[in-house]
């Protein structure tokens, strides 16, 4: 089951990471596309070079339409994507303040404790997604400027987070057993290296 869990965790993040990089490639031509035009409007262009002001105004040069939009559905994306490999390897952050001053058994249970609430969170967010999953696919809402239906967001969200609470349910089971027998099953103890 380890080995499943890592390779899906470690798909899911590959995916996530194909998304990000494409909604950064958009973040920039929108960006660069909205400079143009924000220069071909501009009065120095257009008294300067008026020729080449109506060129690229032509042109249609100008931000991508609905990148907002897009970007917004993918990072949503994105982020439960990286989630599972984040909770297998346990590099959440955490700030260890009282926690060096416990017994390493304490420790122990401890991490264990967090690990079931954090995989009973992602499971409730999991939950709520899938249920707002459906109340867009069943009023057909569609977003402002791309007209794509929006429940093609939530039911992207949603699968990520289903993989995510796989993995979280894992990771408790995981950690508790570790603790019970002391014989470690997961990478790290907890914890992003900081």
């Amino acid at each position: 089951m380890q080995s499943f869990v890592t390779r899906l965790a470690r798909l899911m993040a590959l995916l996530g990471g194909l998304v990000l990089t494409a909604l950064v490639i958009l973040t920039c031509l929108s960006v660069a596309g909205r400079g143009l035009n924000t220069l071909g409007h501009s009065d120095l262009m257009e008294g300067a070079a008026p020729g080449l002001a109506a060129w690229l105004i032509g042109t249609g040069v100008g931000p991508v339409t609905g990148d907002y939009e897009l970007v917004t559905a993918g990072m949503a994306f994105a982020i439960f994507a990286f989630l599972p490999l984040t909770q297998l390897t346990a590099s959440h952050a955490t700030v260890d303040v009282f926690t060096g001053l416990m017994p390493a058994r304490a420790n122990a249970w401890l991490i264990a404790f967090w690990e079931v609430v954090l995989a009973l969170v992602i499971a409730v967010i999991g939950w709520r997604l899938y249920a707002g999953f459906l109340e867009k696919l069943d009023n057909g809402e569609t977003s402002f400027l791309l007209q794509y239906p929006v429940w093609w967001s939530y039911g992207a969200s949603f699968m990520a987070a289903a993989v995510a609470a796989l993995v979280s349910a894992w990771c408790a089971a995981a950690r508790v057993t570790e603790t019970l027998t002391g014989r470690p099953i997961l990478p790290g103890n907890g914890g992003a290296g900081h």
